[in-house]
């Protein structure tokens, strides 16, 4: 009776987390349209911090619980989700093509972030307080780059617009829908306390589950929880892959797996340190073996294609079938 109650609990926890955070995304994008910011910069920033808020409130409810286990496996496990399921999924529906900003600048800052986590866990075998801290200046940097990068292409866009009115064409506009000020600050308000609560839910559900099957936090948080809280992330990329906005599609996942480990990691290890194990130092460097693999899939031809995306979600089903056998 009790597994029933978690695995319902789960499962509303999901359904809180999906959609929260499905709402939050509609209404930050149609401000941030509002505001003639392109879609890139939407992916890299408003959707990929919406689609990451369920990993942030479950990390920050597990930290605070005293479930650490299950905050960093959690981060890790979708971040891995994201770019070989994600990524590999959208790229069979369409090929991706990689923008220049993305390949010199954006991704490569996501590697050097996996490093960086890889190496300050393995130093101690713990996140401690001045480590999220670190995090977090890193992250406010790259917030304030990213706010630059919004401004600049949101200068250009209205100098397109102009232009196009002038010469009497009509400006192009994106696919993201818009809806009205107020309606769009109560999705916004709305998707958060569904996440808040959605959080909540789903870590109590999955240690429930844990304890009673005898299985570790940090295998459900790598696989269940992963999964679950990876699922805006997958919902976003696919239907922006199926829209045509694979600007959008990408810059999703670099931008939530960036969010994930700075700031998510830097909060959570701020308000508890979080200790390591020798199997998180192993997720973390598949992870960055994972971001090189797909690194070198953007580099060879500017693109991930069918071939790639089928790969890596190969790649994907071997990692599982490792983590269940270890």
């Amino acid at each position: 009776m009790e597994v029933l109650k978690a695995v319902c609990l789960l499962i509303i926890g999901f359904v809180l987390l999906i959609k929260g955070a499905d709402f939050f995304v509609d209404g930050a994008s149609s401000v941030a349209k509002k505001l003639k910011v392109p879609s890139l910069i939407i992916g890299m920033t408003i959707v990929a911090m919406g689609t990451s808020l369920p990993e942030l409130s479950v990390s920050v409810t597990a930290g605070l619980s005293g479930k650490n286990a299950l905050a960093i496996s959690n981060v890790i496990g979708s971040n891995i989700f994201n770019l070989m399921v994600v990524l590999g999924a959208a790229a069979l529906i369409a090929p991706l093509n990689v923008e220049k900003t993305v390949l010199k600048k954006d991704y490569p800052f996501s590697v050097i972030c996996a490093v960086l986590l890889l190496g300050l866990g393995f130093h101690r075998m713990e996140l401690g307080r001045i480590d999220g801290a670190i995090f977090l200046v890193i992250f406010l940097g790259f917030l304030v780059e990213e706010v630059r990068s919004a401004l600049s292409a949101r200068k250009k866009a209205l100098a397109a617009d102009a232009s196009a009115k002038e010469a009497g064409e009509a400006p192009k506009e994106e696919e993201i829908k818009e809806i009205s000020m107020p309606l769009s600050i109560l999705f916004i308000v709305g998707g958060a306390v569904a996440v808040k609560f959605g959080g909540d839910f789903v870590v109590n559900g999955a240690v429930t589950i844990a304890t009673f099957f005898g299985l570790s936090e940090n295998l459900i948080g790598l696989t269940i929880v992963a999964l679950g809280t990876s699922l805006p992330e997958l919902v976003t990329s696919v239907v922006a892959a199926k829209k045509g906005e694979l600007e959008m599609a990408i810059g999703n996942v670099v931008g939530s797996n960036v969010f994930n480990i700075l700031m998510i990691l830097g909060v959570a290890s701020v308000l508890s340190p979080i200790p390591f194990i020798m199997e998180n130092v192993i997720d973390i460097a598949v992870l960055l073996g994972f971001s090189l693999l797909t690194w070198l899939f953007c580099i060879t031809r500017k693109k991930i294609d069918k071939a790639e995306g089928g790969i890596m979600l190969l790649c994907y089903i071997a990692y599982l079938v490792y983590i269940c056998m270890r």
